[in-house]
């Protein structure tokens, strides 16, 4: 299996505690038997429908055959069953058909599955991005035409924002959206890099397509939202809506997941439906945008989870050497796995891609506490930290997982750098995460140009006060080193992001990347405190094998504060002295 389950229980329900979710409204008719259930569920599943086809869809990638993308059988399969089993519709309302699982147990599901093939389970996640979209903004009518055949996984979803000569600078979008005299309009130009905009799979694909109506203000302020199905709906069923495979992208990795570029309104006869107001688009956009970067940043660091596991097996059985302190030649050969600079290798790939993946169910924990705890200043508390740490979430844990993706192919040695094994894959699958959704180096543009001051910094009182609350906990547990650690590294970062906030904005924002890992680094800290707090109380009673795992959290802990958390102390004191050395380069010096 590509996660470790037992790390996955842990997180979900032994730190951030599941069972508590069961007094709420919306869960009362689950139990945790129910969650446990259902993740086996969902482990079983990724096993049995996903691992098996994972190379092959990597082998053999989506080709466009008379204007369609054709996808191999399997992958169709694969979402077929997993349509069947109600996994689209895992977290949706009742009323839709859903199961009303908490956003915790459903990305803890997702995870399994973008851990065993993120290529296939990418139609999934999109599709119920696209409808949870639709469900906020929509009509009545739109939900009614649309929700069901999506939540049913009948029909996919899309997001389409990037133009072919725009990219991510979305004020600059072509795309227009003419009124027709029925309220619809009529739409037209072109989107590139859309992950599922073309398959043979489904049998509709809902595009929500960002477009500027002709009234439209200049800028992003102009950008309104549109539902542009595949096939539009008629009185009479599904008609061609006038929306055109133009081409595909061939990729690094994920290679399943059809990439495309797609033309609208080539013949003029591209119906849309607004969702919403008018020149609200990029606004309602940013609902599915930050839900898909916590899916981004939880797709990567399962996939370094993935790594880490791939190369643990490897390490345990590969022979190799002896230990320094054995001259003899002739004597066996040892397992790699006690070669002290493997165990390093190892250790970091742990500290990294288990920390990143307990952020990011902490972070989908934050969602549930903002949309269904019964007091509302929790709500708004929640959802203030989740704006301040979703960047974090996206950035951070993608960056980061892939260096432990690097480490994994590390392990294996030259067998790492061949397709036989598994981590090259995970590397390559797993390098489009700090591009999707807006890449790194705009979540760090985004974290300290507007997360961290917005609504007074209250994310960063938040924050502050939470992990107080932890470290106070900690010492209690007798944590006394690693807390004091963090501490000190949340000093550091309150002092840094003072100094930034009197600067100018092009010096405050010219090395932003480096304040995200600072901050980033504090956070996973914490998040890795409260691990070992929970293991600390764990270990007296627990079993041999519990205690085995309990204690590589324990030292995995360690090994982030002592390696890892004292870089921020380094880019405290480079961000401090507001360093212009990238803002002065100039473009005829490269």
């Amino acid at each position: 299996m590509s996660l470790n389950q037992r790390d996955m229980q842990f997180q979900v329900f032994e730190v951030l505690d599941a069972a508590s979710l069961l007094n709420r409204e919306r869960f009362k008719d689950h139990s945790s038997v129910t969650f446990e259930d259902i993740l086996e569920m969902s482990f079983e599943f990724a096993k049995r429908q996903l691992e098996p086809h994972h190379r092959l869809s990597d082998t053999l990638e989506p080709q466009m055959i008379d204007g369609t993308a054709r996808v191999l059988p399997e992958v169709k399969a694969a979402l077929y069953a997993m349509r069947d089993a109600g996994f689209f519709a895992a977290a949706a309302d009742e009323e839709y058909g859903g199961l009303q699982l908490p956003n915790l147990v459903w990305n803890a599901c997702q995870a399994a599955f973008m851990a065993s093939n993120p290529g296939t389970s990418s139609y999934a996640f999109l599709t119920v991005g696209a409808a949870n979209l639709i469900r906020s903004f929509g009509t009545d009518a739109q939900k009614e035409t649309y929700l069901r055949p999506m939540l049913e996984g009948r029909w996919f979803g899309t997001m389409c924002l990037s133009e072919p000569h725009a990219g991510s600078s979305l004020t600059d979008i072509h795309a227009r959206a003419t009124p027709n005299a029925d309220g619809t309009y009529a739409l037209s130009g072109r989107k590139m890099w859309i992950s599922g905009g073309d398959q043979d799979i489904s049998e509709n694909i809902v595009h929500l397509v960002l477009a500027k109506l002709p009234d439209a203000p200049a800028g992003v302020k102009g950008i309104s939202l549109f539902i542009v199905p595949k096939h539009r709906v008629t009185a009479s069923g599904l008609e061609p809506n006038d929306v055109a495979l133009a081409g595909l992208n061939h990729k690094l990795g994920a290679r399943g997941t059809t990439n495309a570029l797609l033309s609208f309104g080539e013949r003029g006869d591209c119906v849309a439906e607004l969702v919403g107001a008018p020149h609200q688009g990029l606004a309602q956009m940013f609902q599915m945008m930050n839900e898909a970067r916590i899916g981004v940043g939880l797709g990567g660091a399962a996939l370094g989870c993935a790594g880490y596991v791939s190369s643990l097996e490897y390490a345990r059985e590969r022979e190799q050497g002896r230990l320094p302190t054995n001259k003899d030649p002739s004597s066996p050969q040892v397992n790699i796995i006690q070669h002290s600079d493997v165990k390093r290798m190892l250790l970091a790939q742990k500290a990294l891609s288990e920390g990143a993946f307990a952020l990011c169910l902490y972070a989908s924990r934050l969602v549930d506490d903002h949309g269904t705890h019964p007091d509302a200043t929790v709500r708004g508390e929640a959802g203030a930290l989740l704006d301040l740490l979703t960047p974090v979430v996206k950035a951070w844990s993608t960056h980061y997982s892939l260096e432990a993706n690097v480490l994994a192919i590390q392990v294996l040695g030259g067998y790492g750098y061949t397709r036989e094994y598994a981590p090259e894959l995970y590397y390559r699958d797993n390098r489009i995460n700090p591009i999707h959704e807006g890449t790194n180096g705009i979540q760090s543009l985004d974290l300290l140009g507007r997360k961290v001051a917005q609504n007074g910094g209250i994310g960063m009182t938040l924050l502050t006060r939470e992990i107080d609350g932890d470290i106070k906990a900690a010492r209690a547990a007798g944590l006394n080193d690693l807390s004091d650690a963090l501490e000190a590294a949340v000093s550091v970062a309150h002092s840094t992001t003072r100094t930034l906030m009197g600067a100018s904005p092009d010096v405050m924002l010219a090395n932003s990347w480096h304040y995200l890992e600072l901050l980033g680094h504090t956070v996973i800290a914490w998040q890795w405190l409260n691990a070992a707090r929970v293991a600390t109380l764990k270990l007296p009673t627990a079993s041999s094998d519990d205690a085995a795992f309990y204690k590589g959290k324990l030292h995995a802990a360690t090994y982030f504060t002592r390696f890892e958390l004292p870089k921020v102390a380094l880019w405290g004191k480079l961000l401090g002295s507001l360093d212009t050395t990238t803002l002065t380069m100039q473009e005829n010096w490269f």
